[in-house]
């Protein structure tokens, strides 16, 4: 990799954050269904300030400008770069072009699937000030960088899943060794041959990549926050006020009239006041928050499908999978069987 050519292609993007922050109307960078919330909350308000949180970088990941240098950067590098929030537990780089072919493959196992999450999130656990970088127990390199609002870390950007340097025959061998002990159903010879196609950059190169990344932290930081200031001064009261209700109660029946009434409006007026501030129609919001939830119990092994379903407001446990499907990209075994730690968990 020439790592000067490769450093200003993906460099330019940031370069004009500035003038996208001047010129950025509400909705226009932005899903308007995933637009955040004020972030102040309530001391014993946490697990809002986290609901809150998630869609702030949601929205982040789906501007313009972290699309651009997100694709800029994998061209440039061959690295995939995923933006992630503080509170989410997801494997960083899942469905990446970029995705390093070896950790897509142990992807597929639970239990490879559970050291990466755990090793992911030491990752980020040890952004402390200071980007972090960690050597997981294959070999393979990962970082993490921060992204804040004021002293506060929001989110994290995670790029790497590299070597420093050429892999040896033995140390292939020691890996094919640990997978086998593992007893993960992975082809050998496949594992063997994404193994050794991983990429290398040398420890220098690297760090001038991750110093840019952080720049480009910076800069997100201070997208993130013209977006919860463009929000608090955007959104209606009402407006506020119905999402907050759909929050608290979308375990139970949820109607137009009633989600209206509770904001203070005509369910015509509401309607039509809510598809234009959330850019969505309300049944498909109250839909988004309740598949949301579902994801989290999933992760619990301890709850059915089928408990979840009805738990978070579903009548029909095939009306549930549907939405979850056109939702989520796939069904919520699959979302289990793919991001469960626990490999006996039940279906």
């Amino acid at each position: 990799m020439n790592a000067t050519k490769a450093q200003v292609k993906f460099c330019e993007p940031f370069f004009r954050v500035q003038g996208i922050l001047k010129e950025m109307t509400v909705g226009e960078h932005y899903r308007p269904d995933v637009v955040a919330q004020d972030s102040s909350s309530k001391p014993d308000d946490a697990a809002e300030t986290a609901k809150s949180n998630s869609r702030l970088v949601e929205a982040l990941a789906d501007s313009s400008i972290f699309r651009e240098y997100q694709r800029a950067f994998g061209e440039a590098t061959g690295m995939p770069l995923t933006l992630r929030a503080v509170e989410g537990w997801q494997l960083a780089h899942q469905g990446s072009q970029h995705q390093n072919g070896f950790c897509a493959l142990m992807s597929k196992e639970n239990h490879s699937c559970a050291a990466c999450l755990r090793m992911q999130q030491r990752v980020c656990d040890g952004v402390n000030g200071v980007p972090c970088t960690l050597r997981c127990s294959y070999g393979i390199n990962e970082s993490a960088v921060g992204v804040k609002i004021g002293k506060e870390i929001v989110a994290y950007l995670q790029t790497g899943q590299v070597f420093f340097k050429v892999p040896k025959p033995e140390q292939t061998n020691r890996v094919l060794n640990q997978i086998k002990a593992l007893g993960l159903k992975v082809d050998r010879q496949e594992a063997a041959q994404q193994y050794n196609e991983t990429p290398v950059v040398q420890p220098v190169e690297y760090q001038a990549t991750i110093r840019l990344l952080q720049f480009f932290a910076d800069q997100l930081g201070a997208l993130a926050n013209q977006i919860l200031l463009q929000q608090k001064d955007s959104e209606p009261a009402q407006i506020t006020r119905a999402r907050q209700y759909i929050e608290a109660n979308s375990h139970e029946d949820l109607s137009l009239a009633i989600v209206a009434r509770q904001a203070g409006m005509s369910s015509f007026y509401f309607c039509k006041m809510f598809r234009k501030v959330t850019g969505i129609h309300f049944s498909r919001y109250v839909s988004c928050v309740r598949v949301e939830k579902a994801k989290n119990l999933l992760l619990n092994p301890n709850y059915r499908v089928s408990e979840i379903a009805f738990e978070i407001g579903f009548q029909s446990l095939t009306h549930f999978n549907r939405i979850f499907k056109t939702l989520a990209g796939q069904s919520p075994t699959e979302y289990r069987r793919h991001f469960s730690l626990n490999p006996g968990a039940k279906k």
